[in-house]
């Protein structure tokens, strides 16, 4: 058993990543683990066109060896067929005893986690979203600051959602639009004009973690097209390229290939216990952060708390859909960004506001579409053909507190899952597809009939408050400073902590907390503020 350190950090995602950058800068001495797993299919380095034209082996990274991609025909996203991502997502569930129902459960076992296959969405709470955190908002905003400067986000732009995504004063400027985004947000600014604009529905930049100026090394976008597939620039943010600056710190450690299995408090400190290949691994550290992960560190947190009661998760639900540009038909295909370009924050009924961003069909397999197509497969390719290079394809998402998913363990351990919504989602996603077709005809968009596809629970990827931060916490619960009820000197930093999940995209947020958080341990443990 190793005594040597001050802090354990599980998991080497954007929280843990987030949360030792100042825990080192104070001198303590912090050792991070992970499961280790890295890429095993090379990422193109051609743009997305002149691969698909000339790259022999292409089949590779867009089948697989193993024919990866016809394995998963059933999964839930794009990104999980990409056999460049295939090491993200193996295993993940198996190795860390998680069984779920009516649920998709996606985790994360590589360096980075899920960090290597986002939508590098960004966004920060308001003053309003924050009232349920147990702390001032001020102790925050530093945070969102240190993190938003550090990942590099681009989007500054004075429009209709720069307040919503809050994030301009420390952000990169717009990553160049394609030729349909930008008659879409034209044609926005003139309806709204001509009085046309629908109450309620507000058009902007995406803001989004990817660099369009060059940052510590990493290159900004080329406007390659091979988003889905991977950036060999780096322009997108992966904490899995920010392990090279820890490692620059003398006091950090790291140890690649080990999952843990348990975590138990003694009179010495915090232990985990892992595997490592074949064999077993015992760490003792003075505190312990759990970043593995909303899923991996719930278990994980119940388990060391002995904890046998059902825990809420909340999930957004989510729905994908495409939009036709009858005037841009006859598009020439060229290579453009591949992640959101557009954004869209549209209010529902009772307060609920959903979020979603629009992204070029440029990348993405035929396949991709054909599948959700109300025509045999045949029609459906030939109809896409004249179509996609005049379309956009579009995501949305609701509120996590919509959720009705419950954790908890069985007698073996294992984490199950049992996913859910509340009744009135389906008369939000009916409000939302209707509001969502007037306002995006007015900007010369049509929604395709039957495009509009609700996801499973769990399909969004956003996972959260199992754990969740409280003013007065109970058992399973933590405190202002991320602090397990419980098991004292255990911290949770990622989902698992948040005490709610709006539309927004999270992770910034998630991130941000876990800097707060390691502010807070570095002073508490040396007396020093960190930097």
């Amino acid at each position: 058993m190793n005594t040597n350190f001050d802090v354990i950090i599980v998991g080497s995602g954007p929280a843990g990543v987030s949360a030792a950058f100042p825990l080192l800068e104070a001198g303590l001495r912090v050792l991070m683990v992970d499961g280790g797993k890295q890429p095993d299919v090379l990422t193109p380095e051609a743009d997305f066109l002149s691969a698909r034209s000339n790259d022999t082996d292409q089949w590779k990274w867009m089948l697989g060896e193993d024919f990866h991609t016809l394995k998963m025909r059933d999964a839930v996203s794009p990104k999980l067929r990409a056999p460049t991502h295939h090491y993200v997502f193996d295993n993940f569930a198996a190795k860390n005893y998680i069984e779920s129902e009516n649920f998709i459960a996606i985790g994360s076992l590589a360096k980075g986690g899920l960090s290597n296959a986002w939508g590098c969405g960004v966004a920060r709470l308001s003053s309003e979203e924050l009232d349920e955190y147990p702390f001032r908002k001020e102790d925050i905003e530093r945070s969102y600051e240190t993190v938003t400067r550090r990942i590099g986000v681009s989007g500054a732009n004075a429009d209709d959602l720069s307040d919503y995504f809050g994030l301009d004063a420390w952000s990169q400027p717009p990553i160049p639009m394609d030729e349909l985004h930008q008659r879409m947000i034209e044609c926005y600014s003139l309806a709204k004009k001509k009085g046309l604009a629908v109450d309620g529905f507000r058009l902007g930049r995406s803001r989004v973690a990817v660099l369009s100026r060059d940052l510590d090394g990493r290159k900004a976008c080329d406007l390659s097209g091979n988003c889905l597939w991977g950036c060999h620039r780096k322009s997108m943010y992966s904490s899995s390229d920010e392990l090279s600056f820890l490692s620059k710190y003398e006091n950090f450690y790291y140890q690649s290939g080990l999952i843990v299995k348990n975590i138990s408090k003694n009179y010495s400190g915090v232990s985990i216990e892992g595997m490592q290949g074949q064999g077993c691994k015992v760490f003792l550290a003075k505190r312990v952060i759990l970043a593995a992960g909303t899923l991996a560190t719930t278990r994980l947190a119940l388990d060391a708390l002995k904890l046998d009661a059902k825990v809420r998760l909340q999930c957004c639900p989510t729905a994908a859909f495409l939009l036709w540009l009858p005037r841009m038909l006859g598009a020439q295909r060229v290579n453009s960004f591949g992640l959101g370009q557009l954004s869209f924050s549209l209010k529902l009924t009772d307060g609920i506001s959903a979020f979603g961003s629009t992204f070029s069909t440029l990348g993405i397999p035929v396949s991709e579409f054909v599948r959700h197509m109300p025509l045999r497969r045949r029609f459906s390719v030939d109809l896409l053909r004249q179509l996609l290079s005049s379309c956009v394809v579009g995501n949305m998402f609701l509120p996590g507190s919509l959720s009705s998913t419950e954790a908890s363990l069985d007698a073996d351990g294992a984490l199950k899952i049992k996913g859910g919504y509340s009744n009135s989602v389906n008369s939000l996603m009916s409000e939302a597809t209707s509001r969502l077709r007037k306002s995006y005809w007015k900007i010369g968009a049509l929604l395709l009939p039957k495009s509009f596809t609700k996801a499973q629970p769990g399909g969004d990827i956003h996972y959260s408050s199992t754990l969740p931060m409280r003013p007065r916490p109970i058992i399973g619960e933590t405190d202002a400073n991320g602090e397990l009820v419980g098991l004292s000197g255990v911290h949770v930093v990622d989902g698992a902590c948040l005490p709610s999940l709006t539309e927004k995209s999270h992770t910034l947020t998630i991130m941000a907390n876990a800097d707060r958080i390691g502010r807070i341990l570095a002073m508490q443990m040396t007396g020093k503020f960190s930097k």
